[in-house]
């Protein structure tokens, strides 16, 4: 579909702007910016259209049947539309057909010669057309649908450009509002209100229409008038979170929210580590993607998902929460500018909800710590996550089963060295066997990390302990890649491409196929 040509290159002026702020004036309703976008292109459509009026005005189509006089301007159609003026009128001499007349015409363009038409001709082709049938040159055959189907990013792109720059214009939640015309909501105490009724919640959420109805509505204002207002101000104001995902706002009393939430959690912040990509052999790659490690380069991304399936390593596990890799991406709610979005988590087991936090970006939600605890999962477990029935919750589920004995591996902290001893433990979900930690001393773990990162232990230093130990339990005297990926996260946050790329460099370490290693025999 062709678009016009001033929306391929579209340019928002001052006189735009204050037709605009006109009409939010009039309406005393903010707007979103799809609306003040088309208002502008019927604006602009109808400003061509009334100066094709003006510029044609009193000129007359040319059709053989009709009469014209002296002085008469007449539209060609048939001649690119070129103008031109009746210069004089004189009867017609040809008897084969009737009473007919001829008229001088000169055209406005030079370049065509004075020329004559008969008129109140009767039998004549172009008298099948109507007067008002034509198309005058110019005009515009879209509509404004059209226009902004085909032109509608390009066009709302310039406008909220020109709108951010305009300082007596506000927006709030997608909607525009001149800055003179809002409600006042701090001199009446209404965010005081606010504040006490979030308290009183628990800290929220609580959508802006409930607060209203709370602290006793903000006058005779439009009640879209009223919610942007308040809006406004609680966004102002340090002691209220936004807190909504796309579209929906909701409000959180910001020193009520969980300390994980405002802070990373200390076993979750990670330092990206330089690498040589170079050194990651396909196969590695492969492996890299199957991890789907929240920082990884190579993971998968599918916006259209459905359900995503992630493995716990241990921070996550520790910290009560999940990774939010790019399938995590597409299952949990967004949001434009909140760096946290509150999300309510079911589990799917027994259907208890939790409160959740989706931490963008730092890739992680939070609010797992009572489920994990609930039902014993390991480090490896496995989760599927999906969107529950009810919109905006999302559902966690594991394969659970009767719980068994399982031979685990165990961390147990030593003299400066992360050892391992496997033992039974009795576990009732579904895990993988090459991710799969345990302990009995999680103090004890957690006062070896510290030690760990106060040493700034090099991650050669931490993957020669864990390859030394954790190969004395096979017979080859080997360990899989995606162990040490699971065990090197005990110590330091990492995604898997760096923790392979040292296997690769160092020489301490041998490849023995099937992304298996061992201490080089050299």
């Amino acid at each position: 579909m062709p678009s016009h040509h001033w929306a391929k290159n579209f340019t928002v002026t001052n006189d735009d702007l204050e037709y605009l702020s006109g009409i939010l004036l009039e309406k005393e309703t903010p707007l979103k910016i799809d609306i003040l976008a088309r208002e502008l292109v019927e604006r602009r459509l109808q400003q061509e259209a009334d100066a094709l009026s003006k510029r044609f005005k009193d000129v007359r189509m040319y059709m053989p049947a009709l009469s014209y006089a002296v002085g008469e301007k007449i539209m060609f159609p048939e001649l690119d539309h070129a103008l031109g003026t009746v210069n004089s009128v004189r009867p017609g001499a040809n008897p084969n057909y009737g009473n007919f007349q001829v008229i001088q015409v000169s055209f406005d363009d030079d370049r065509l010669p004075t020329k004559e038409f008969a008129t109140e001709f009767a039998n004549h082709r172009l008298n099948d057309a109507s007067e008002n049938g034509y198309v005058l040159p110019g005009a515009n055959e879209l509509t404004a649908d059209e226009i902004m189907t085909t032109s509608k990013a390009v066009i709302i792109h310039a406008l909220e450009k020109a709108l951010r720059a305009d300082p007596e214009l506000v927006s709030v939640a997608g909607r525009w509002f001149p800055r003179s015309l809002m409600l006042d909501v701090t001199s009446g105490g209404q965010l005081h209100l606010a504040e006490a009724v979030l308290d009183v919640a628990d800290g929220g959420p609580m959508t802006t229409d409930e607060l209203i109805e709370q602290v006793g509505g903000l006058g005779k204002a439009p009640h879209e008038l009223q919610v942007f207002s308040m809006n406004y101000g609680l966004s102002q104001d340090d002691r209220f979170d936004e807190v909504g995902p796309v579209d929906t706002v909701l409000w959180f009393l910001r020193r009520l929210e969980p300390p994980e939430v405002l802070t990373t959690p200390t076993l979750l912040q990670y330092s990206p580590l330089d690498y040589d990509p170079a050194l990651l052999s396909e196969e590695t790659r492969q492996l890299i993607t199957e991890i789907d490690d929240e920082w990884s380069d190579f993971g998968s991304d599918d916006e259209e998902l459905e359900e995503a399936q992630i493995t716990i390593n241990y921070p996550h596990r520790r910290s009560g929460t999940l990774p939010l890799n790019a399938n995590m991406r597409a299952i949990f709610p967004t949001a434009r500018r909140t760096p946290r979005v509150f999300v309510t988590l079911i589990d799917a087991q027994d259907g208890e909800e939790f409160f959740g936090w989706v931490v963008r970006q730092e890739r992680y939600v939070y609010g797992l710590k009572e489920l994990f605890r609930k039902h014993r999962l390991p480090v490896g477990a496995i989760l599927n996550i999906s969107h529950a029935e009810e919109p905006g919750k999302i559902q966690i589920e594991f394969n659970a089963h009767k719980p068994r004995t399982e031979y685990v591996p165990l961390i147990a902290p030593k003299d400066g060295r992360l050892l391992f001893e496997y033992d039974r433990r009795s576990i009732g979900a579904e895990y993988d066997d090459l991710m799969v930690l345990g302990t009995d001393d999680l103090a004890a773990i957690d006062t070896f990390y510290q030690e760990t990162q106060k040493a700034r232990r090099s991650l050669n230093s931490i993957l020669h302990n864990l390859v030394t130990e954790l190969s004395r339990t096979s017979p080859q005297g080997t360990v899989h890649a995606k162990t040490l990926y699971s065990a090197t996260n005990v110590l330091r946050r990492l995604p898997p491409e760096p923790i392979f790329a040292a296997l690769v460099s160092n020489p301490d370490f041998e490849h023995v196929g099937n992304n298996y290693w061992r201490l080089s025999r050299s």
